[in-house]
């Protein structure tokens, strides 16, 4: 597979990005057994609305020309907000999603915390994907007939030893991310 090149969405690539979403929520809303879910409903105008918000990232890779996978990101008060990680169909389970996930962590604010994630109690790939990655369940919610795990990853600097007994700050892992 070529090299993914990842970056910020531009409005004017508002539809394509909803078209990668519309693709890669089709499995998730035939798993719940609910073609309703927000990432199929989402009207073009709402995403452009959303794309234009201070307080959300919205990255996409590329191969090429073609947007093969986003992850929408909402900032608030020292707190990542991680949703709709959608990759193309043809190109799941390769690393792509995770790519995405590691790449979320170079656009946050330095005051960012922690970073959650949520996504359906019984999308198992992507609770394994978040637990590899550190995410730790925090509590599950019911919205109508589905059931949500919120996930949470702690961000910031692990004392590591260093000669003489100093501490230095060491780097901890990347966050990963979610599908709403």
């Amino acid at each position: 597979m070529d090299e993914m090149r990842i970056d910020l969405v531009p409005v004017d690539l508002a539809g394509e990005l909803l078209t990668v979403r519309r693709a890669a929520f089709v499995t998730e809303a035939q798993l719940y057994d609910d073609p309703k879910l927000p990432a199929l409903t989402q009207t073009l105008e709402e995403l452009v609305e959303d794309l234009q918000r201070e307080d959300v990232i919205t990255l996409a890779g590329w191969i090429g020309h073609r947007m093969v996978g986003s992850v929408r990101v909402g900032l608030e008060d020292g707190r990542a907000n991680l949703s709709r990680l959608a990759v193309v169909p043809d190109l799941q389970q390769r690393g792509i999603g995770t790519q995405l996930l590691f790449a979320v962590l170079g656009y946050l604010p330095e005051d960012t915390h922690e970073v959650w994630v949520f996504t359906g109690q019984d999308s198992k790939q992507n609770l394994s994907l978040y637990a590899k990655h550190g995410f730790e369940h925090q509590y599950a919610q019911h919205a109508g007939d589905l059931t949500y795990a919120y996930l949470r990853k702690i961000l910031g600097e692990v004392e590591v030893p260093a000669d003489e007994g100093e501490a230095e700050p060491a780097e901890t892992d990347a966050p990963a991310g979610s599908s709403r």
